[in-house]
């Protein structure tokens, strides 16, 4: 049995070891591993503290507008991720820099490399999405622009990587 015990130790130190590069963006080694497996990797991505040190950046949410309007980081623009259309950012300059976020930077990723194929040039993904910001209780919105705790966590299932702020899985009238 101890034997067993061990092995399980090393491989579970194994594992930790090859996203031992991603653990240092996002708070939680679990959250790491599963972000590692999830993303494709093929859009520069931003920790949330080389996000927060950015000056002049454009924020630009990926999520539902029922997601967006739960709440947002401060300023961001929604663009839909299923709705999303090139032209909803043809305002930004293409030198402009963009940090791409959704829920935990799936549909986000996928946002970011559309924009780089329309010539967008420092486009990043934000890793761990907005469940990571609130994680690392950075400020977020409600549509009305005010500060709030509540972020829509998506499903039971995505949120458990959210380990802060209030929990809304559904849009509730006012």
């Amino acid at each position: 049995m101890l034997v067993i015990q061990k092995r399980i130790f090393l491989l579970l130190l194994a594992l930790g070891l090859v996203t031992l590069g991603y653990a240092q963006r996002v708070q939680r080694q679990a959250y790491a591993f599963m972000l590692d497996q999830l993303l494709e990797h093929r859009v520069p991505e931003i920790s949330v503290r080389e996000a927060r040190a950015l000056r002049e950046v454009t924020f630009l949410d990926s999520r539902t507008r029922d997601e967006f309007e739960v709440s947002h980081l401060p300023g961001a623009k929604w663009v839909g991720y299923d709705a999303f259309t090139p032209q909803v950012i043809q305002d930004l300059p293409k030198e402009q820099a963009i940090i791409v976020y959704c829920s935990v930077g799936y549909r986000s990723e996928k946002i970011a490399q559309k924009l780089r194929q329309q010539g967008y040039q420092k486009v990043f993904n934000l890793y761990g999405g907005i469940f990571e910001w609130v994680n690392q209780h950075q400020p977020i919105e409600d549509k009305q622009g005010h500060p709030t705790r509540k972020v829509h966590a998506y499903d039971r299932l995505w949120g458990i990587w959210l380990t802060e702020g209030q929990k809304v899985y559904e849009l509730q009238d006012p």
